[in-house]
């Protein structure tokens, strides 16, 4: 069994509570899914938010999915000027029998535009 990373992103329209978790419960969702994984299979999950968004932790939708044993960690993006708004992204690291090439990062939202090569 290998360790792959799963990156992911979805753009929410405004910094509000709800607006995060909904947008964090459907990508994490869409990675759990595309990739055929159940939370026995994820080691850990990075979050990140754009500066912009501090309205709620991500890490809590994932919690309400049943993340209650995998460690998760939220953190903020760097302030650059052309970044895009309002991003979530994630890093997921799981253990898979996949090679690195059947991986599927998901985009999602605005965010597609961010991994035009690798959306989905």
């Amino acid at each position: 069994m290998a360790v792959r990373a799963i990156r992911g992103a979805t753009q929410v329209d405004a910094d509000e509570r709800d607006l995060i978790l909904e947008a964090t419960t459907e990508l994490v969702s869409e990675v759990m899914r595309r990739n055929e994984l159940t939370t026995d299979d994820v080691i850990s999950v990075i979050f990140t938010l754009t500066p912009d968004l501090t309205a709620e932790f991500p890490a809590l939708a994932a919690r309400k999915l049943g993340f209650h044993e995998v460690p998760l960690l939220c953190a903020s993006e760097l302030n650059v000027p052309h970044a895009m708004p309002r991003v979530i992204r994630l890093m997921a690291h799981v253990e898979t029998d996949k090679p690195r090439s059947a991986i599927q990062h998901v985009y999602l939202r605005g965010a597609t535009a961010l991994r035009l090569d690798i959306a989905q």
